[in-house]
């Protein structure tokens, strides 16, 4: 049995003025996600239980079928884990953003989405300006990089109450109350209040003022914890998987459950990536793999920006270079099972992901239609297939017996 999942971040949404009442999923032209639905069956789950926050950490992990009640330790450690960096018992991993905050608004998190070049002379300088030794910044891809605690036995800088927010949780809103708190949380604070002077004039942000880009302003820390200790998949759900995806949160989950990470040339993470390639990948690795599992970025970063028509593109990008083929692929090659489902739901409205039910779909070999002929949100919510707790959908998608 050959088995596919495609996970199109943040795609879920609430109904639009501009789509006379229907959202980006019933507007696009999906044909491929639809005949999934058509052939086989429409639900719902929930990726993230209310008490957690709503970010695609604990949504992929459940998505993936790991209770996060139970594993979720921090966003930070995952992402530490795509990067095969080794983190001691005791030692934390927070998540560095290069951000854009002018006059305590956050007015881009992703500063301007600065070059890994012009992110990685920003954190080399700022490891050369801190004054703390168990402190260590490790360049990652553009925006998204790490800071690692290094801490003795048994004494720890932080807690898991301490709290902090994700700097996409504030796009165009103020700052001025959102910043670390709890244990640690001064320390933290005063990390970031520091890289204000250290990147003022940096010769980074000059260069950036002067091509008219925005400037990256200060450290935003977040999303900390210290490393989860996840089952392999293959001893939960009886099948090995790979991952293709351009971000380290998703290689890093796969890291720990011993999945296979296969890079793609031209996958960026955003709504540029090269959909095409990511399909035809897809297909390689699915004749020597029994589950492939594709997750695509670019419908979250589209509903970060508030961009309607980009997300839509997105969202047809995916059903025609990477759904379509590999529907076509798994039908001439005996049995085989398709999952699509979005992690968390997304909002234009907001621009951040939510809390909430995401809608799924899933078709193949002993799977018999329930009906529905379209892959939406409506559609979903209008199935009786439900799961409060998300994380259970990947045994019944896997057809095992989980406790």
């Amino acid at each position: 049995m050959k088995r596919v999942i495609i996970i199109p971040d943040g795609c879920a949404d609430e109904p639009q003025d501009a789509l006379a009442g229907k959202s980006p999923l019933e507007a696009a032209h999906i044909p491929g996600m639809d005949r999934i639905a058509s052939d086989g069956v429409v639900g719902r789950a929930n990726h993230v239980p209310a008490h957690l926050p709503a970010g695609s950490a604990v949504a992929n992990m459940s998505l993936l079928g790991y209770d996060p009640c139970r594993y979720f330790t921090g966003r930070a450690p995952l992402e530490a884990a795509a990067q095969n960096l080794d983190l001691g018992p005791d030692d934390w991993a927070i998540r560095c953003n290069l951000v854009t905050v002018q006059d305590q608004m956050m007015r881009d998190f992703t500063a301007g989405h600065i070059t890994s070049e012009e992110a990685g002379a920003l954190l080399k300088t700022a490891q050369g300006e801190v004054d703390d030794d168990r402190a260590e910044f490790v360049p990652g891809v553009s925006y998204r990089n790490l800071l690692l605690v290094r801490s003795a036995e048994n004494t720890s800088l932080f807690s898991n109450e301490t709290r902090t927010v994700p700097p996409h949780d504030l796009t165009d809103k103020s700052v001025v109350d959102d910043f670390p708190r709890g244990p640690g949380s001064d320390w933290l604070n005063e990390m970031m209040s520091q890289s204000v002077e250290w990147f003022a004039d940096h010769p980074v942000n000059q260069r950036r003022a002067q091509n008219g880009q925005l400037p990256a302003t200060n450290l935003w820390l977040w999303g900390l914890g210290k490393t989860p200790q996840l089952p392999a998949f293959d001893e939960m759900y009886g099948c090995r998987g790979s991952m293709i995806t351009a971000v380290d949160l998703l290689r890093g989950i796969a890291a720990l459950i011993g999945w296979e990470r296969v890079e793609v040339p031209g996958a960026t993470g955003y709504t540029d990536t090269d959909y095409a390639a990511k399909g035809r990948f897809a297909m390689e690795t699915l004749s020597k793999q029994d589950l492939v599992c594709v997750h695509i970025e670019a419908p979250d970063e589209a509903s970060h920006e508030g961009d309607l028509k980009a997300k839509i593109s997105a969202l047809e990008a995916i059903d025609q270079d990477i759904v379509c083929p590999l529907l076509a692929a798994l039908e001439s090659q005996g049995d085989y099972q398709i999952l699509v489902s979005p992690d968390h739901p997304t909002p234009l409205r907001t621009k951040t992901h939510s809390h909430g039910f995401v809608p799924f779909a899933i078709a193949g070999t002993g799977i018999q239609s329930d009906q529905h002929k379209f892959y939406h949100e409506r559609a979903a919510s209008e199935s009786s297939l439900s799961f409060e707790e998300g994380w259970r959908l990947m045994a019944y998608f896997t057809q095992t017996s989980i406790a």
